[in-house]
């Protein structure tokens, strides 16, 4: 009972919510680079909210089911296609054992998620299924998917077909507004570079993975060129020797030591996580009581999104 790998893709990877708690050996968090979209997948499904799912990115990934049971793609706008039929994105559909299931190239976003009913069979490791491939844990192997992988799950017969309505869908563009949370060290860069930073226009560079996003624009300065390497939070914004500001996320190392300006909210770390080489990034500054009050709101808001229902 699985899917098998014909095409992996550019690059797909297992992932459930993240390894949390390993930092003191050195383990990263790992997970789904746009956590939103994870989540509404494992929900559309009707599965537990830390079921492990497929992490596409940039699209070509094509996988022969070998039972019958129920799919959903969240997230970027990549093709979906099953027996060469395209289907609806965020929406339940059945698979038979037999049909091959298959997600072009994104136009618009850059990651998407494929769950299946009940997740993916996935052993843990150190406490998540998450893959992270520069320290070869989790997933299969601790590696990408490779052609002629086997992706177990499980046979389910009943599901509610779900599906979430075209206009609460997120939008992918090209430019994006990040709300920065100011860290302690921010009294290291002035108030001209302070200002610099925060009315500047950046660009994604083509040096952005699930490291980090490094960003292309005005150079910010700071007051010391580097500090004792200290415990790093998700998207935590570093200040490199060169100015250009690196946004930190899922797979980030778990010390360094340069200067940070801020840390980015976690909503828009996840939308960041979506955008492609060349597209524009602003940041704004946020108390820490509005970004409690927005995660509140967030939370809130997902948890009442009214989805279509129709039984099979």
């Amino acid at each position: 009972m699985s899917f098998d790998v014909i095409q992996p893709g550019m690059l797909s990877l297992l992932q459930d919510e993240g390894r949390y708690g390993q930092h003191a050996i050195g383990l990263t968090t790992g997970g789904p680079m746009d956590l939103n979209a994870y989540r509404l997948c494992n929900r559309l499904l009707q599965n537990a909210e830390n079921c492990t799912a497929l992490e596409v990115s940039f699209g070509g990934l094509q996988l022969e089911a070998k039972v019958d049971t129920f799919i959903c793609v969240t997230g970027a706008k990549m093709p979906l296609l099953i027996n060469d039929e395209e289907r609806a994105l965020w929406r339940v559909h059945k698979v038979l054992a037999g049909d091959i299931v298959r997600l072009d190239f994104a136009s618009a976003g850059c990651r998407s998620y494929l769950g299946t009913a009940d997740g993916f069979d996935i052993p843990q490791s150190f406490g998540s299924s998450a893959t992270v491939v520069r320290e070869h844990i989790g997933g299969l192997n601790g590696d990408k998917l490779t052609p002629g992988d086997n992706l177990p799950c499980y046979r389910v017969s009943h599901r509610t077909l779900l599906a979430l309505p075209p206009q609460l869908q997120p939008a992918y563009g090209n430019e994006i507004r990040v709300r920065v949370i100011p860290g302690y060290q921010e009294h290291q860069f002035n108030r001209i570079q302070q200002r610099r930073f925060y009315s500047s226009e950046f660009v994604v560079s083509d040096r952005c993975d699930r490291m980090g996003y490094r960003l292309e624009g005005s150079p910010i300065q700071c007051d010391i060129e580097g500090i004792l390497s200290e415990g790093i939070c998700y998207g935590a914004i570093q200040i490199p020797a060169d100015g250009q500001p690196i946004v930190l996320l899922n797979d980030r190392q778990t010390i360094g030591g340069y200067p940070k300006i801020g840390s980015a909210l976690s909503l828009d770390a996840a939308k960041l996580a979506q955008m492609t080489p060349g597209c524009r990034v602003h940041f704004e500054p946020i108390s820490i009581h509005a970004a409690h009050n927005a995660l509140t709101m967030a939370h809130s808001f997902d948890h009442r999104l009214p989805l279509k229902e129709k039984t099979t």
